[in-house]
């Protein structure tokens, strides 16, 4: 094996593999081989041992190691203990799920995971969610019968704070793959009309899949572009908006890869226009919640500050849940003033609650 980096046809220093198992041993029994010019193999000093490819080489797996870290450090003086954000960060996510009350009942739902030796925790903020400690939880008899859903804890928010009620007429304009629809329809008590609207025909079959399991059949699928969205009169509206995801760097670290604020400028647009026709589309007197996986400002904050501009008649409401460790959304950022009132949002960080990023907003039509 060349462990030299680059093409290259000569070897320039030990064999990687031989080295690494050797010195592997060597350190357990003599540490002091950490310090340069300690320890000498065959004749070759520590020194010359860390030659320049195998720098390289170190660098390259400390990135490897770092990966996935990118764009966070523009939150350090913004996010209260920045340390033990990104400690969570690199954790994995705990497997959570809510039970679905129209397949059950909590107590009768719960009965059953301790008969099957399934381990959990219920929520301390909402009855209806647990943290379970299985491997498979999708396998688990009680998913495929629909008496529970997979979905992440930190999910479970946005539906709470739109605060569905039966017999109301309720838009999801983001709706798939259908956590929050089946979620809301539950809420509903399965009573009222909730279109769950998804315009990604690739998306909508997990869509239709959801519902169907969870058995919410006061559910419509649509398929329009969100931002022209031609109904109206709506109750209360979600918009659970495209982001770039930096939330959900608990289940792949590849996304904050993935970041860059270019990219959240241009999804910025396209949640603007989504929000501003939320907003349209509801009753005077009626609810919109807006949420996103995202850390950054300018698709959360900067997109609230900017509908309330745009639309009159709008007022934000204190969007925090309680039980659940939060904090208020940003007056400011990099120089861009939102202003007092979208304190009112609510930002949540991995840390704060051992689960994933969000950040979410309700917003009144008076």
């Amino acid at each position: 094996m060349d462990w030299r980096l680059g093409p290259s046809k000569e070897r320039s220093g030990p064999d990687l593999k031989v080295w690494g198992r050797r010195q592997a041993l060597v350190i357990r029994a003599r540490p002091e081989v950490l310090i340069p010019g300690g320890f000498d193999d065959g004749g070759v000093p520590f020194e010359e041992m860390i030659s320049r490819p195998f720098k390289r080489l170190g660098i390259y797996l400390i990135k490897a190691n770092c990966s996935g870290m990118k764009g966070l450090d523009r939150y350090r003086d913004v996010i209260p203990d920045f340390d033990l954000f990104v400690e969570a960060i690199r954790r994995p996510l705990p497997v959570t799920a809510r039970i679905n009350t129209l397949k059950t009942d909590r107590d009768r739902l719960l009965s059953r995971l301790r008969g099957a030796k399934v381990a959990f925790t219920p929520f301390i903020w909402y009855p209806f969610g647990l943290r379970l400690t299985v491997e498979k939880p999708g396998n688990l008899l009680e998913s495929l019968m629909g008496q529970i859903h997979i979905q992440e804890e930190i999910s479970m928010v946005s539906p709470v704070v739109l605060g569905p009620k039966p017999g109301e007429r309720i838009l999801d304009l983001c709706a798939a793959p259908g956590s929050k629809t089946t979620q809301i329809a539950m809420m509903m008590e399965n009573w009222g009309l909730l279109v769950a609207n998804d315009p990604a025909n690739t998306r909508v079959a997990s869509l239709r899949s959801n519902c169907e399991r969870a058995g919410a059949v006061n559910v419509v699928v649509t398929r329009y572009d969100g931002r022209r969205f031609p109904d109206r009169g709506f109750d209360r509206v979600l918009v659970d908006a495209p982001c770039t995801g930096q939330g959900m760097a608990r289940k792949d670290l590849k996304v904050l890869d993935r970041w860059s604020l270019k990219r959240s400028l241009g999804l910025q647009r396209l949640q603007r226009a989504l929000l501003r026709r939320a907003l349209q589309v509801t009753r005077p007197g009626g609810a919109v919640v807006y949420s996103t996986c995202t850390f950054a400002p300018e698709e959360n904050e900067g997109v609230v500050s900017w509908a309330l501009g745009q639309v009159r008649g709008v007022r934000l409401e204190d969007a925090s849940v309680r039980g659940l460790a939060g904090s208020p959304g940003l007056a400011e950022w990099e120089g861009s003033r939102f202003g007092d009132e979208v304190e009112r949002c609510t930002r949540y960080y991995p840390h704060q609650n051992d689960a994933g990023g969000f950040f979410v907003a309700k917003l009144i039509k008076e």
